[in-house]
C-alpha cells in the first residue's frame, strides 16, 4: 500500500489510516480508489475483521478528489472517440466517473461495519467517502469543516453523495445544502444528521472502534425494511409542497445558466421515486453528463486549478526568499484603510494604521472592532480571539511609527497630489529595503512610483470593497517594479488569505478597466431608451451579481464621473462617449445622486426597505423603448461580450500575461459569469470566431467600441483558442 497503512487490534478491529506521501492533504485518484478496493476485499475476506475504522494520518481527513485527473480523463475520452467512436469513449467515461461511486456502495454493503474518524477537513468525495460509512464521529475541534462543496465548480456530488443526503434531510432542507454547498462545523453537521458523534480529536479512532464493538449496524437506514422517506413520497401534500416551489426557486436564483444545479434538482426529484440502487444509478448517469459541459470543465478549471495554482504562489519570482512579515504599516483609516489593516491583523501581523490626527486613526481602528465583533456575536470568533485582532492594531497620526515596518501600503483618497503627500511622509521614515505599496484602483503605478526614491520598492496592491468579504487582490507592476517588491507583495496576499492576480501598469489595470466598460454599456442602454429594470433584470440573467446600474451605486457614481472627467483630461474628447458625460453630468453635477454613500443614485436606498430603482430615471432617457422591442439575448451579448472584448484587449496590450489570472480575477473581482469560467474562457466557450462575428455584428449597430482586437482577429483565422494559443499554466508564450 502506497497512500495507506493498515492494522488489526486484538478485537479484530481493522485500522486503514488514509496518509498519501508527498501531499499536505488527501485527496482521491485512482490510485487511492485502486487501494481502497483492495482494502475493502480484504477486510469483507477476512472472517477475524469484525469492523472497520478509516481514518487519516495527516491533520485533516481529505479535500475531495483531485479535479486535475478530469482534465485527463477527457483527453482519455478523445482517444477513444477517435478509435473506437462516440458509444464506446461515452461508455468508458460512464465507467469511469462512477468508480468511487461503485466502491462506496460496496464499503456500504459488504456486511461488515465501517466507520469513518475525521479530523480536520472531510469534504467532496472525501466525505462522500465518510457518508458511505455506517458511522462517522468527527473532531470538536474549531477548525473541523464538513461538507460537499463541488457546486461551487460547477459540479454536484456523484459519487453518492446526493442520493445519501436526500435520504437523509427531507427535500427541501437536502436540495437547499446540496445548491449551497457550504462547508458545516462540526456542530452544526450533528444537527443535520451528517454526523453520528463529536469527540476530542485524541479519540476519535476510539470513539469510533466502540461503537463497532457496542454492535454497530452494517446496515444504513435505506437498506433496512421499513424505510421511510424523511420528508415524505415525492407525489405526497409535502412532496408536492416542496418540490415545484424550489424549482421555481431555483430557476430564480441560477436563470438556468448552471447544469449543475438542475442536475442536482434532477437526481433528488428522480431518486426519490426509486429504490437506492436504481437512485445511485441515476445520480451516476447525471455526473458523467455535468462532467463533460463546458459550464463544468471551464469552472472547474479556473475556480478549483488555476486558483490553487495561483494561490500556491504561480507568479511569485522564483529568485526571491520567502518573506515573513511581522509588522505592516497603512496610511489611510478611512473604511478601505480600516478593513485593509483588519484583514491584516486577522492574519497574525501587527498593524501600524495611519491618519491625519490620532482620532481619525482610532476611528479607522473601531472599524475593526466593529467587524470581529460581528464574528463574536455569530459565533465565529471569541472574545479573546477579538482582543487579540485589537491589541495588534495600533492607530496612530504619527508616521514616525512606521520605522519599524516590513511592508507599507497607502490607502489615502484617489487623489494624486494626496497620494503624493502621503508617499512622501512615510519615505522620510521607513527603511531603505521596504516594499512601499499602493491601493488604487486606477491611478498609473509608474506615475505614482515617481514620487518614491526607489521606483523599484514601489508596487501596487489594489483590494477590493469590502475588502473582508473580496477574495481578490490585484498586484500591480510599474516598469521599474523589482522582483522583491512582487515577490513581498504576494507573500502579503498569501499571509492574508486572498487570492493574487498580477498585471503590468496601464490605466484602470485590469479590474476597473474592464469594470468600467460594463457600466458603461449599462449607461448607454439607459440612454437609447432601455427601461432600468430591463438592464438590471438581464444583467443578472446573464450571470452577473447585480446590474451595471447598481454596481456603479456601489463604486459611487460621482467617482465614475472624475474618471470619466480625467480620462477626458488626459485622452481628450475621442476617450469618452458623449452620452455616458451627458448622463452622470446630470446625475452627479445637477441631481447630486452620487450613489449608495449618500443614499441616492440609480437606486433609492430608504430607511426601511430595499433599495429600488429611483422614478426619476425616467426623466433622463429622452428615448424610452417598449420592452416588446427589445432583443433580450443582443443585451446579454453587450453586457458581457464587452466585458471579454476589454479583457482580450488588455492580453493584447500586455497588462494581462496569462489567462488562469484573466479568468479568476473577472470572477472573484467583479463577479463575471462564473458558469463561463470567466472572460476569456467564456471567448473559448463560444469559439473565438463566433465571438468575433459577433462583436462585428454589435460593431455595426453600436459603434467601435465592440470592434475585435488584432489578438482575436489572428487567432479567430488560425483557429484558435487562449487556452490552446498559451503555454501550460496559462501564461503567454513569447512573440
Amino acid at each position: 500500500m502506497t497512500n495507506f497503512k493498515y492494522e488489526v487490534d486484538q478485537d479484530g478491529i481493522a485500522l486503514i489510516t488514509w496518509d498519501m506521501p508527498g501531499r499536505s492533504m488527501n485527496v482521491l485518484n485512482a490510485d487511492v480508489l485502486a487501494e481502497l478496493q483492495e482494502l475493502l476485499d480484504k477486510t469483507t475476506a477476512d472472517a477475524g475483521v469484525k469492523g472497520v475504522v478509516v481514518t487519516t494520518g495527516k491533520d485533516t481527513f481529505s479535500g475531495g478528489a483531485d479535479l486535475t485527473v478530469l482534465q485527463k480523463l477527457f483527453s482519455q475520452f478523445e482517444q477513444v472517440r477517435k478509435s473506437q467512436g462516440d458509444e464506446a469513449a461515452a461508455l468508458m467515461f460512464f465507467e469511469e466517473s462512477r468508480k468511487a461511486s461503485v466502491l462506496y456502495r460496496k464499503i456500504e454493503t459488504c456486511g461488515k461495519p465501517w466507520a469513518c474518524a475525521i479530523n480536520g477537513t472531510a469534504v467532496g468525495g472525501g466525505f462522500e467517502l465518510a457518508l458511505a460509512c455506517h458511522y462517522r464521529v468527527a473532531s470538536n475541534e474549531e477548525r473541523t469543516r464538513v461538507g460537499l462543496p463541488e457546486i461551487k465548480v460547477g459540479l454536484f456530488p456523484g459519487a453518492g453523495g446526493t442520493t445519501r443526503i436526500a435520504r437523509v434531510l427531507p427535500p427541501g432542507d437536502a436540495l437547499q445544502y446540496l445548491l449551497k454547498g457550504d462547508l458545516l462545523r462540526a456542530d452544526r453537521a450533528l444537527k443535520m444528521k451528517f454526523i453520528d458523534a463529536v469527540a476530542p480529536a485524541a479519540d476519535l479512532v476510539k470513539t469510533a472502534k466502540d461503537w463497532i464493538k457496542a454492535g454497530g449496524s452494517a446496515k444504513k437506514p435505506w437498506d433496512m425494511d421499513g424505510f421511510r422517506l424523511p420528508g415524505g413520497a415525492v407525489y405526497s401534500k409535502a412532496g408536492m409542497m416542496t418540490l415545484p416551489a424550489a424549482n421555481a426557486i431555483y430557476r430564480r436564483e441560477t436563470y438556468d445558466n448552471y447544469p449543475a444545479a438542475r442536475a442536482i434538482m434532477q437526481v433528488v426529484y428522480e431518486g426519490l421515486l426509486v429504490p437506492f440502487d436504481h437512485a445511485l444509478r441515476i445520480e451516476q448517469r447525471w455526473f458523467a453528463k455535468i462532467v463533460r459541459s463546458p459550464q463544468a470543465a471551464a469552472m472547474t478549471r479556473s475556480l478549483f486549478v488555476s486558483m490553487q495554482e495561483l494561490n500556491k504562489g504561480a507568479r511569485r519570482p522564483a529568485n526571491i526568499p520567502a518573506t515573513r512579515l511581522k509588522r505592516v504599516g497603512i496610511i489611510g483609516a478611512g473604511f478601505m484603510g480600516a478593513s485593509i489593516g483588519y484583514v491584516t491583523a486577522q492574519a497574525g501581523i501587527d498593524v501600524v494604521l495611519i491618519d491625519q490626527d490620532q482620532a481619525s486613526a482610532e476611528r479607522g481602528k473601531a472599524v475593526s472592532d466593529k467587524l470581529i465583533s460581528e464574528q463574536v456575536s455569530r459565533g465565529r470568533a471569541s472574545a479573546a480571539d477579538r482582543d487579540a485582532l485589537l491589541a495588534r492594531i495600533t492607530p496612530t497620526g504619527d508616521y514616525g511609527a512606521l520605522k519599524d515596518c516590513d511592508l507599507v501600503i497607502e490607502a489615502v483618497f484617489e487623489r494624486r497630489d494626496v497620494k503624493a503627500q502621503a508617499i512622501k511622509k512615510a519615505q522620510d521614515v521607513i527603511g531603505d529595503k521596504v516594499i512601499f505599496g499602493s491601493n488604487t484602483s486606477t491611478l498609473p503605478i509608474t506615475s505614482l512610483a515617481n514620487e518614491f526614491k526607489d521606483p523599484g520598492r514601489f508596487i501596487g496592491i489594489h483590494f477590493f470593497s469590502p475588502v473582508e468579504k473580496m477574495m481578490l487582490v490585484e498586484i500591480i507592476s510599474g516598469k521599474s517594479t523589482g522582483d522583491a517588491a512582487l515577490a513581498t507583495a504576494m507573500d502579503y496576499v498569501r499571509a492574508i488569505k486572498k487570492t493574487p492576480i498580477v498585471v503590468n501598469d496601464s490605466r484602470g489595470f485590469y479590474t476597473s478597466r474592464v469594470v468600467g466598460t460594463y457600466i458603461r454599456e449599462g449607461h448607454l442602454m439607459l440612454s437609447e431608451g432601455v427601461p432600468p429594470a430591463m438592464i438590471e433584470n438581464v444583467a443578472r440573467m446573464a450571470g452577473m451579481p447585480v446590474g451595471p446600474l447598481a454596481l456603479n451605486d456601489e463604486v459611487a457614481v460621482d467617482l465614475a464621473w472624475k474618471i470619466l472627467q480625467a480620462t477626458e483630461a488626459d485622452l481628450g474628447p475621442r476617450a469618452i462617449d458623449p452620452r455616458q458625460k451627458a448622463l452622470l453630468e446630470q446625475m452627479v453635477e445637477k441631481k447630486e445622486r452620487y450613489g449608495r454613500k449618500n443614499r441616492k443614485g440609480f437606486y433609492d436606498y430608504p430607511d426601511k426597505g430595499p433599495k429600488r430603482l429611483w422614478p426619476g430615471l425616467a426623466d433622463l432617457q429622452q428615448i424610452k423603448l417598449a420592452p416588446d422591442s427589445i432583443d433580450i439575448e443582443e443585451l446579454k451579448h453587450r453586457l458581457l461580450g464587452i466585458q471579454a472584448l476589454e479583457t482580450a484587449r488588455c492580453f493584447e496590450d500586455h497588462v494581462l500575461t496569462d489567462v488562469r489570472e484573466a479568468d479568476v480575477g473577472s470572477i472573484l473581482g467583479f463577479g463575471f459569469a462564473p458558469f463561463s469560467g470567466g472572460t476569456l474562457s467564456y471567448i473559448d466557450m463560444m469559439g473565438v470566431r463566433q465571438f468575433v462575428e459577433q462583436c462585428r455584428k454589435l460593431e455595426a449597430k453600436y459603434g467601435e467600441r465592440f470592434r475585435p482586437a488584432q489578438l482575436l482577429l489572428d487567432m479567430a483565422a488560425k483557429g484558435e483558442s487562449f487556452y490552446g494559443r498559451f503555454a501550460s499554466g496559462g501564461h503567454e508564450k513569447a512573440a
